[in-house]
């Protein structure tokens, strides 16, 4: 019979990482829905309008997807980790409430006039319509991570033993919600959201502009494509970078708040000075990949970086060792190579952008197609990167799930069977993979179905059921 423990936590992490895809595109999303629909207003020009509406739907999806899969995540919480909730329920439950009646609420009640009111509402009312849905996206990944910031730097609470159980109680409203994780984490997830639809714009659009400009097939309204490519470039370039000199101070106080999890991700177990900071990193052994050990690996990388990374410059400091930490350790090995990983993607979508950036101001941005075969292959690494951000943020933490107050098996429901949890896991194994299948066959649709066509054109297409082609070729056959 399998842990309840283990179960429950697969179980969380399961739905975590098919429930993150969701937020991840519709936060990604929101500053360029903004952005498009202010230029089509401002300009009148048709391709603003066509951006608007095709990702409006992407978004939409993503929107319903997100809710439903968020909503059952919260739930979890009472049916398998009841022991964290009675114990961290008052200050844990002020943000989940907070971020349905503020930022669900403004979300929803505006999604319907931004996806359905163009024609219905002036256009002040319409660009109003845009901004609150991407405030309410923004809202929501506002009060998830305090909430979550909470678990990683508790501040601002006390213990208090209440009918027989020691629970958390708030004294510090500000210090709680304002925690010294919460700006790290709220930067560096929304950054990484915008990042990844950069990415995911850039690999849609070099897909077209390839099959066109390289192989040479027709294809239909190709400016909107080429226009997608450049904005998704135009996006990476602003975010990719920002991201890896974020990553880095992020790092820094990591070590300075969470110093098992910084030994975790570069695998230090001794205490040691002039750590390197490895991009490559190989196993010496088999034994060291599912045991990584910093001194024990061949890599290509940054000689003292980690020791540099976690002393703000100096790459003398002394890093201190998981040994020196009583206790059970992170699972080290999935730490690090999650870290590895996200870290060479990063550096990876650095070159990307200014690879792209480079070609276009040579001119060459359309007929690159290694550049194309690059992005497109760049589609989901975004995504990917902030998975394994995740992995690391969450699984390094461990044993703790309260860092420094509640280790992860006091916080499981005390009666659950493994029965339970392993019929519950496998029952919400095939219900979110499924609804994620779901998802990607959706936006598949929606992407082979192409851009929308202008609503000019739209229009004469309904007035006489006649393409605008064929009309115009009647008319010159008529006035012969």
């Amino acid at each position: 019979m399998v842990d309840p423990v283990l179960a429950s936590r697969l179980q969380f992490a399961l739905t975590t990482i098919v429930h993150i895809v969701f937020p991840v595109v519709s936060m990604g999303l929101a500053p360029f829905l903004v952005y498009f629909t202010y230029k089509e207003i401002r300009t009148g020009e048709a391709i603003y309008e066509q951006l608007r509406r095709f990702w409006t739907r992407i978004f939409a999806v993503s929107f319903v997807v997100g809710t439903v899969t968020g909503l059952v995540l919260e739930f979890e919480f009472g049916t398998n980790f009841a022991a964290f909730s009675r114990t961290a329920g008052e200050l844990f439950g002020g943000p989940l409430a907070l971020e349905g009646m503020m930022a669900f609420m403004l979300e929803a009640t505006f999604l319907g006039i931004f996806v359905f009111g163009r024609d219905r509402v002036s256009d002040a009312r319409y660009m109003l319509s845009a901004v609150a849905v991407g405030l309410g996206t923004w809202l929501s990944a506002v009060w998830i991570l305090i909430a979550n910031s909470w678990m990683q730097t508790p501040r601002g609470y006390e213990m208090v033993r209440r009918n027989g159980h020691e629970v958390v109680t708030i004294v510090d409203p500000s210090a709680a919600y304002l925690n010294p994780r919460f700006p790290w984490m709220f930067v560096h997830m929304q950054n990484a959201a915008v990042e990844s639809v950069a990415l995911i714009m850039a690999g849609l659009g070099a897909y077209f502009v390839f099959r066109h400009h390289v192989w040479g097939y027709p294809i239909e309204r190709i400016d909107f494509w080429e226009a997608t490519l450049k904005f998704g470039l135009v996006a990476l370039l602003i975010t990719a970078p920002l991201q890896v000199v974020h990553g880095d101070l992020y790092a820094q106080h990591v070590y300075e708040t969470q110093p098992q999890k910084f030994a975790a991700m570069e695998a230090v177990w001794e205490t040691d000075s002039y750590v390197p900071e490895y991009i490559v990193a190989v196993p010496t052994s088999v034994d060291d990949l599912l045991d990584p050990r910093a001194k024990d690996i061949f890599g290509i990388g940054i000689p003292g970086g980690a020791s540099w990374l976690a002393s703000h410059g100096d790459p003398q400091a002394t890093i201190r060792g998981l040994e020196s930490f009583e206790g059970p350790q992170p699972p080290v090995a999935v730490v690090f190579w999650s870290f590895r990983l996200m870290v060479a993607l990063g550096f990876w979508f650095v070159l990307l952008a200014f690879w792209g950036g480079y070609r276009w101001w040579r001119g060459q941005l359309l007929e690159d197609g290694l550049l194309h075969k690059a992005l497109m292959a760049s589609t989901p690494l975004g995504v990917l990167a902030v998975e394994l951000g995740w992995v690391v943020t969450e699984v390094g933490r461990q044993p703790w799930v309260i860092q420094g107050v509640m280790k992860r098996d006091e916080a499981v429901t005390q009666d659950l069977t493994g029965f339970e949890a392993t019929l519950t896991l496998v029952g919400f194994a095939v219900v979110y993979l499924g609804l994620l299948s779901l998802y990607l066959y959706v936006v598949g649709r929606i992407v082979r179905a192409g851009p929308p066509a202008p609503a000019d054109l739209a229009a004469t297409d309904d007035a006489d059921g006649t393409p605008p082609d064929a009309a115009a070729e009647s008319e010159v056959a008529t006035d012969d």
